[in-house]
């Protein structure tokens, strides 16, 4: 009895391992990693690489402008942030075809851990994506704040929508 007792335990043990790591792989709202910037590909686009390889991760709550001279300028922004650094992202969600969506840290000498896309909501370089906020509001009032200065975009009398 003692025998199979034993057996039953190293079984379910092992089931329990094999679940756990089939579970492991897929990242999870809330999920965050380290990794070094290797590429901007737009103000709301990077590619981070993590060491076994490389995730193109898209900034959450954020639409950049697709061109012109403040999506330049957005995409200078990001890249003077994050560029060949350490970084951090926090995933906040994926979409239906896999894409990771989430908020990018950058640590700044002078101002700590800046969350690059609510700094460049500040700037009024990209704009609020349609229903997206952060739990707290931190989006919505920092794009208000931006239009009412009337930084970047909406310096503009009418600021160019990009894709969705």
């Amino acid at each position: 009895m003692n025998d199979r007792a034993g057996r039953i335990g190293l079984w379910a043990t092992a089931i329990v391992c094999v679940v756990l790591w089939a579970s492991g792989g897929a990242a999870r709202a809330g999920d965050s990693f380290y990794g070094k910037v290797t590429a901007v590909r737009s103000a709301d686009v990077v590619v981070m690489s993590y060491g076994r390889g490389e995730y193109v991760v898209r900034l959450f709550g954020v639409e950049a402008p697709r061109e012109g001279a403040i999506a330049e300028q957005a995409r200078a922004v990001v890249a003077k942030l994050v560029l060949g650094k350490s970084a951090r992202f926090r995933l906040e969600r994926r979409t239906p075809n896999g894409e990771m969506v989430g908020r990018l840290l950058a640590d700044d000498a002078t101002a700590g851990v800046r969350d690059v896309g609510l700094g460049l909501l500040r700037a009024g370089l990209v704009r609020r994506r349609e229903g997206a906020d952060g739990k707290y509001g931190e989006l919505a009032a920092a794009e208000a704040d931006a239009r009412k200065a009337k930084r970047g975009l909406w310096a503009q009398t009418s600021p160019a929508r990009g894709p969705n």
